[in-house]
């Protein structure tokens, strides 16, 4: 059955944000006490894209395709927060003008949003400093019959694709894995409408055999035992639904990065598992010009 949302009283809002240049400060210790020095946040990364691993690449917290903040401190706050998942994105200068995409996720601590280019080669036409328009819309939504779940970070025509009334009272959102709760790191306790946190990938036997390892950028997760109203946490029979935003990482207590979008304290979310369950599935409503 479908839900029933109260999309047309949401605001839309034009956020806008410059393409960062990527962070590199010297070396990173690992979670073996190693030295490293390896890509990490920001800029454009022309080689990791949506549905790509989460894994196996020679980075530490890579974001997929393009980074967005804005030099003004308070200004990448708002775009952190009030941009969603789903949401259409125009860049509006430079030899790119006119491309469109969709946002994809964000990032703690450098308050970047990521974007996606289902056209390929929109990247090569790009240059840090280039500036888009994220037609924002998605905060403040809320399903009806359940008023006391928590909806963060999703375009409602996401939220209309991805969830659905299911048995039991729930609601039924396809996912690609299920996330026990001691696995969350980096980012328990922060404010849960904005940025990310870490599934830890430290003990890479246990990803292993949980599957940890397969997951790409872009797919639907549910987090076993997790609170995240109002900020992140554990509860016993608390469900989450996330979305994994970034590559795995390689310091102690980090990991790949989820999104929270969907939180119940009382445990109304149902997982249903699809290897598909992957956002470049389900977000269609910009044209390619590829």
């Amino acid at each position: 059955m479908t839900i029933t949302t109260n999309e047309n009283r949401l605001i839309q809002l034009s956020l806008q944000g410059l393409i960062s240049h990527p962070s590199q400060a010297g070396y990173l210790v690992d979670r073996t006490g190693r030295p490293r020095i390896l890509p990490g946040i920001g800029g454009i990364t022309y080689n990791l894209r949506l549905g790509d691993p989460a894994y196996g690449w020679a980075g530490d917290h890579v974001e997929p395709e393009v980074s967005l903040w804005n030099p003004n401190k308070a200004d990448s706050e708002a775009l952190n927060i009030l941009a969603c998942i789903g949401n259409e994105v125009t860049v509006t200068q430079g030899d790119a003008k006119g491309e469109k995409g969709y946002v994809i996720g964000r990032h703690s601590g450098a308050e970047h949003v990521m974007i996606h280019f289902p056209n390929s080669t929109a990247l090569d036409h790009m240059m840090v400093g280039d500036s888009m328009l994220i037609r924002a819309w998605g905060q403040g939504i809320v399903v009806a019959g359940y008023e006391d779940m928590v909806i963060n970070c999703l375009d409602p025509r996401l939220l209309n694709k991805i969830v659905k009334i299911g048995q039991g009272d729930c609601l039924e959102v396809p996912v690609v894995a299920e996330i026990p709760g001691l696995f969350m790191g980096s980012g328990i306790g922060m404010h849960s409408y904005r940025g990310d946190y870490d599934i830890m990938s430290s003990d890479e036997e246990m990803a292993r055999k949980q599957g940890f390892d397969q997951l790409r950028l872009g797919d639907l997760v549910l987090l076993q035992d997790c609170w995240n109203d109002f900020g992140r946490g554990r509860l016993q029979g608390a469900v989450s639904i996330g979305v994994i935003v970034h590559s795995d990482c390689v310091l102690a207590g980090h990991g790949p990065g989820v999104v929270n979008v969907l939180s119940s304290k009382s445990g109304k979310i149902e997982g249903r598992l699809d290897p598909e369950a992957n956002l470049i599935h389900y977000m269609d409503w910009i044209e390619s010009h590829e």
